[in-house]
């Protein structure tokens, strides 16, 4: 016997299992991502090396004309793109549409490897991610009018970024305009050559003085001691007192040719706030993995900025600058609201055209437990909510009243 023989004969039956469906389709229904579209982009692995010191030209012929003829021996390679700027080098490596992103990280990673040894000896170590195609969920901007830069970056680095790195389905936080502590060396080219120095001799001190050695430790009939010495340099005094070079009796100290600041390790580059006067600011960006759900990335990123805002000190400002899931929540939005419309529409002609309440009935039942039944099948097979699957609903709803009658 049939399905439809076995439900008409057996109408609690049919009845049970309705209802059965239904929940799965609800429980489906939770566990279903929202995007805007489907994922329809190719698997994506970025190569960022740096140089630094290195022109363009050194970097295109040195470093990426040897790590992209590597790269391209690699598989299901769509296009292979690089930019070659001072003192760093990015190539984007685009694989096929059904390639599988972590296998492709892992074989690019071989590939570099094996292109190493054509580098400069210098060269920093190549680093190879997995990259999506530059989406943001949320730009946040950090500021403060009391606290320099330098503590506002501070405290989105290692208080904001930490707390959002966590949430499901990101893939990185990043901080644009940072100003990271550093100990700058100030030195006075007039007194370095007076003294007969280089800025290689500076490097070459900083090499010796600035480190910590293992000591090993001391040991008794019944006491054991760790020895441990303290060689780095953290004050503006210790490395004002840093030792360039002895000669006999005399010693030439950093303070004899330039001084030591503690500023920013990088001064080139900025964030401004124009809506309050050019103010220095920091901004925090969430980028989401492949396929993530951004919404509900978003979401938990506003529960966690409500939490920050209590525990951080009053000094500092956190604002959302922008949402990139605004358009995503708007367009769900009205197709839902188109799903919704099609079925009040469905309901409304066919008690104006057939005036039976039987023949209504049935198309009012059928397509709910359809439509949300659907949600479940979406689940199974790793699809989304998104435009294009609650359209295909809102077009499923005529094929249901069709059969239903």
């Amino acid at each position: 016997m049939s399905l439809s023989g076995v439900s008409i004969s057996r109408p609690v039956l049919a009845g049970v299992l309705s209802v059965l469906i239904v929940l799965f389709g609800i429980v489906g229904y939770g566990y279903l991502g929202i995007r805007e579209y489907p994922v329809t982009d190719s698997p994506i692995v970025t190569v960022t090396t740096t140089y630094p010191g290195a022109s363009p030209d050194v970097i295109a012929y040195q470093i990426t004309k040897p790590l992209e003829e590597a790269i391209g021996e690699a598989n299901s390679i769509r296009t292979i793109s690089s930019v070659s700027r001072e003192a760093a080098s990015v190539i984007t490596v685009e694989f096929n549409l059904d390639a599988d992103l972590e296998a492709a990280a892992n074989d690019v990673r071989d590939k570099v490897a094996k292109a190493i040894r054509l580098l400069p000896g210098d060269v920093d170590p190549p680093v190879v991610e997995k990259a999506n195609s530059g989406d943001v969920v949320i730009f946040m901007a950090v500021e403060s009018k009391t606290k320099s830069i330098l503590e506002v970056s501070n405290i989105a680095s290692t208080v904001i970024k930490e707390r959002m790195q966590t949430i499901p389905g990101v893939k990185r936080v990043g901080i644009a305009g940072e100003k990271k502590y550093a100990m700058r060396l100030r030195i006075d080219p007039s007194k370095l050559a007076a003294y007969r120095l280089t800025p290689v001799d500076i490097e070459q001190a900083l090499r010796r003085e600035n480190v910590d050695l293992p000591s090993g430790r001391i040991e008794g009939d019944q006491n054991e001691l760790t020895v441990r010495t303290l060689g780095r340099l953290v004050q503006e005094g210790d490395f004002n007192n840093m030792i360039i070079k002895q000669e006999g009796n005399s010693i030439i100290r950093f303070r004899d040719i330039g001084y030591a600041e503690l500023g920013a390790e990088n001064e080139r580059t900025a964030i401004l706030n124009s809506l309050k006067g050019n103010s220095p600011t920091v901004g925090v960006f969430v980028e989401p993995q492949r396929g993530a759900d951004a919404v509900a990335i978003a979401d938990e990123f506003y529960k966690r900025l409500k939490e920050l805002r209590k525990e951080i000190p009053k000094d500092y400002t956190l604002t959302v600058g922008k949402d990139f899931t605004e358009p995503i929540r708007a367009s769900i939005s009205e197709v839902k609201e188109t799903l919704f419309i099609a079925f009040g529409l469905v309901i409304l002609f066919l008690l104006i055209f057939l005036r039976d309440w039987r023949s209504t009935i049935i198309p009012v039942v059928a397509i709910p437990v359809s439509s949300i039944s659907a949600f479940f099948i979406m689940y199974i097979a790793g699809l989304s909510l998104n435009v294009l699957t609650l359209l295909v609903l809102v077009q499923a709803i005529g094929l249901v009243v069709d059969d239903g009658l």
